[in-house]
């Protein structure tokens, strides 16, 4: 049996506010409910336990109404203090393993509970933690003193897991010693002053710890970008060729710039077969609406009579659902070599109608030997896939 202790009984005065930073709304809810949600879903996790401050017994009851948890255990004046505390208070229900995590840590990912209960089956104790990637100074004042070697250095997180009885017995012992003594700002520590062996597990950068006005922006983010969802659509467009003058030098339009199909041929109807592909691709990505415009049942008006108009209003239509095109893969379909020389002008054209990097868009040809239509080079045909990020509640 696992249990998860939330420690949540600080006051957090580095986040400015009426109330202390657990209870600081986040998406619309406490940062508290979101940390306490995370291990409720684990099913490896029998039972949740906060620890609070004496004073926040009102906010700790709205924000976790409907959770269903046991009655809030009261902490001390430290975290440590707080968390002996709170083993006291479990010791009754004698689970095998605990799981210890900070209550501003809301982004604690299942991934993670799930390999720091795991590593018990090798080490007594297991923490979430980071490498760390920037070079260390070591200074006095704002004068730099020497530089702090980095390798096999890492940033400790929660959640921290431990079995339940040594940690329990470690927290006794260092608070025996010297009751007045509250230093150690993990639990981690603490196992190791009694000699305790720990493993480390990665962690992600994600599960940092909400302490100023800017981790809460920082994490206003990222609950943003987990309210956004992936679309995509295929597009295809197929233009019949017909015979031409070599006087002429006749050039077809794909994805925007003119290409001279090698054997004097040209197409039929004067679209551009590149840009339509793409418009009913990205098209495809909004719905119903997008498929109206994108067989022209839709279209507000005539006056959009070229391939180019289309697509950007295409890129409209996107745009006022939310949407950002993340990538675009067009496929041309053909038997002229000559296709391959403007390749690059085709992929920055594009980008330039999608109002996006180039690095987004990629643009490839496909020789068909021997094989139909195209081979005979009756036609030259595109598909194209659309990938675009669009706001989960959006409404088309």
């Amino acid at each position: 049996m696992t249990f998860a202790l939330i420690v949540a009984a600080g006051r957090g005065q580095r986040l400015s506010g009426p109330i202390p930073k657990q209870y600081r709304l986040l998406d619309g809810s406490p940062i508290i409910r979101h940390t306490v949600a995370a291990f409720r879903r684990n099913p490896a996790i029998s039972g949740v336990q906060v620890v609070i401050h004496p004073n926040d017994i009102d906010l700790y009851q709205r924000a976790t109404e409907g959770l269903n948890l046991p009655p809030p255990l009261i902490g001390g004046n430290s975290r440590q203090e707080s968390v002996r505390l709170g083993l006291e208070g479990l010791a009754r229900e004698a689970p095998e393993t605990i799981i210890i995590h900070d209550g501003v840590r809301p982004f604690v990912e299942q991934e993670t509970i799930g390999a720091v209960i795991d590593a018990l089956d090798r080490s007594p104790c297991a923490i979430a933690g980071v490498p760390l990637a920037d070079t260390l100074k070591f200074c006095g004042d704002t004068k730099v003193l020497k530089t702090v070697e980095r390798t096999n250095l890492w940033r400790a997180q929660t959640p921290q897991a431990f079995r339940f009885r040594d940690i329990l017995a470690a927290h006794r012992r260092v608070y025996l010693a010297n009751p007045l003594a509250q230093d150690f700002t993990d639990d981690a520590a603490i196992a190791e002053a009694v000699g305790l062996e720990i493993e480390m597990v990665r962690g992600t950068e994600d599960n940092f710890k909400i302490t100023t006005e800017h981790d809460l922006d920082r994490a206003e983010v990222i609950m943003q970008r987990g309210h956004r969802e992936i679309h995509s659509g295929w597009g295809f467009s197929t233009e019949n060729l017909v015979a031409a003058a070599p006087a002429d030098n006749p050039a077809i339009m794909i994805c925007g710039i003119p290409v001279v199909l090698d054997g004097s041929v040209r197409t039929s109807g004067g679209s551009d077969v590149g840009l339509d592909a793409i418009t009913s691709a990205i098209l495809g990505t909004v719905g119903g609406i997008g498929a109206d415009l994108a067989d022209g049942r839709a279209l507000p008006s005539r006056r959009f009579t070229n391939s180019e108009n289309l697509i950007r209003e295409a890129v409209s239509v996107v745009a006022m659902a939310g949407g950002r095109i993340e990538h675009v893969d067009l496929t041309v379909i053909s038997d002229f070599k000559s296709v391959l020389d403007r390749q690059a002008m085709m992929v920055q054209r594009t980008a330039d109608l999608l109002s996006t990097s180039s690095r987004s868009i990629s643009i490839k040809h496909a020789f068909i030997d021997d094989l139909g239509f195209t081979f005979r080079r009756e036609v030259i045909s595109t598909q194209c896939i659309a990938t675009v990020n669009y706001p989960r509640d959006r409404d088309f």
